[in-house]
């Protein structure tokens, strides 16, 4: 398994929830997890959402991030990011694409960008009331000028709360419209909040003043949704079976990962032969490296389900992290058969091949990094490993541009502006690589020009 919004005064840092649409620490601060078993599930499940509200799938990156609380979130008009905490705890998959609907009202509905607006016109309030505290001081009433400036924050969340909450509120409503013009049920929405949010809210809500509320009340909102539920073509959809098991081995290899293994044991315990509760005590098992364990689970999936790619996947990770590189390189190559075009998939057989230190299998291996970055061209692993395998092979013109790639695909535009030039020195005027390291050189250098004068 292998965007921060900026708060410009303390008077409105208590906003900046909202502002961000639950953003709360930043994503890069955090882990963001790749898995092609992971993403393919949660993007069947977004991909109709976004159609449905008349949005491009092609156009919006939907990130996982590991994190054990309950959220999922957007940033701008075509990043969702979605925490581990949410998978974990919804009960079936239509509870996270109730979820996942409402975090989509908020992307068509273009609120981050209104927010941020939202947020400055809030300013104004608060500034006028500093202003007058100011004065007041001046003019020989420092009581009434400390009440003034005490109350600015008051002034600042009062207009910004009415907003917010009419925001949560239209996102509810189209994330109904949307589930149903998807041919599923809203009511996962429904229940999900009745369960994980209304009890929390219940226990808070005396101790947040009205004014400060972001959100409206769960209660109103759950009712409303209830409401509007019951008057849907599609209420009484439910998941499919394949749904169902799909999510349940998601939750488990989740699991697996992220919790140590004895947590994973009373989860999934040695009773327990479901193929999700051997898949998490095969990831389990692998990190605490108890690969015989992990090698009995996984060959139990690969031999019951030989058709699924994620099985040898995961086989192939637990033979090569222990140092068995052949067997690696049979199993990854399975999974990319089963998964053709896969960027994740190549990348894990471009990594076993580059392992068997073989110059033919180094040259196979570098074919596939390129075709898994040029899907993902934000991939900075894949980015490292053909790196990674141009120096071993000497073609360092090509191993500093790969580095050059990396950076640039992370916004480090000084690192990228060295590495580009570096590889232009190495590699021969008129080819396309060369071309590509200045053009990476130009726009990483005016970058670094521009964040000088900003």
């Amino acid at each position: 398994m292998p965007a921060m919004c900026r708060v410009r005064t303390a008077v409105l840092a208590a906003v900046a929830f909202a502002a961000c649409t639950a953003l709360v620490v930043p994503a890069q601060a955090r882990t963001v997890i790749r898995d092609a078993e992971i993403e393919e599930v949660i993007r069947g499940y977004t991909d109709p959402i976004f159609r449905a509200a008349n949005l491009d799938p092609a156009q919006i990156e939907v990130i996982l991030i590991q994190d054990n609380s309950i959220n999922a979130f957007v940033t701008n008009s075509r990043t969702m990011f979605i925490h581990t905490g949410l998978l974990a705890a919804a009960e079936t998959p239509n509870e996270v694409k109730g979820v996942l609907a409402h975090e989509t009202g908020h992307l068509a509905g273009g609120h981050v960008l209104r927010s941020r607006e939202a947020a400055s016109a809030a300013m104004r309030p608060a500034f006028l009331s500093i202003g007058l505290g100011i004065l007041a001081v001046a003019a020989g009433a420092p009581a009434a000028g400390a009440a003034l400036i005490a109350g600015s924050q008051q002034f600042a969340m009062a207009e910004f709360v009415q907003f917010s909450q009419a925001q949560e509120s239209a996102a509810d409503q189209a994330a109904v419209t949307y589930m149903d013009a998807s041919g599923q049920s809203g009511e996962g929405l429904v229940t999900f909040a009745s369960r994980q949010f209304r009890y929390n809210e219940m226990r808070s809500a005396q101790r947040i003043p009205p004014w400060m509320r972001t959100h409206p009340l769960w209660s109103d909102r759950i009712q409303a949704l209830r409401s509007r539920v019951a008057t849907t073509d599609h209420r009484g959809a439910t998941d499919s079976a394949k749904e169902l098991e799909e999510f349940r081995l998601i939750q488990a290899k989740l699991f697996g990962y992220t919790q140590n293994t004895g947590r994973t044991l009373i989860k999934y315990p040695e009773s327990d032969q479901s193929p999700a509760a051997r898949y998490a005590r095969s990831v389990a098992a692998m990190r605490a490296a108890d690969f015989s364990k992990a090698d009995k689970e996984a060959e139990s999936l690969v031999r019951e389900f030989p058709q699924n790619p994620f099985y040898h996947e995961l086989a192939g990770e637990i033979l090569l992290t222990s140092g068995r590189v052949p067997q690696a390189i049979v199993q990854n190559r399975r999974a990319l058969e089963l998964k053709p075009g896969n960027a994740l998939l190549q990348m894990n057989l471009g990594r076993a091949l580059l392992a068997a230190n073989d110059p033919a299998k180094a040259t196979e291996a570098i074919a596939l990094l390129q075709a898994a970055t040029a899907t993902e061209p934000d991939n900075v692993s894949a980015w490292y490993e053909l790196a990674a395998a141009y120096d071993g092979r000497g073609e360092e013109g090509l191993a500093r541009l790969a580095y050059a790639e990396l950076r640039f695909s992370v916004g480090d535009w000084p690192a990228a502006a060295s590495f580009a030039e570096r590889a232009k020195e190495r590699l021969e005027r008129g080819t396309t690589s060369y071309q590509r390291a200045l053009d990476i050189a130009t726009i990483a250098e005016t970058r670094v020009r521009e964040g000088r004068r900003g």
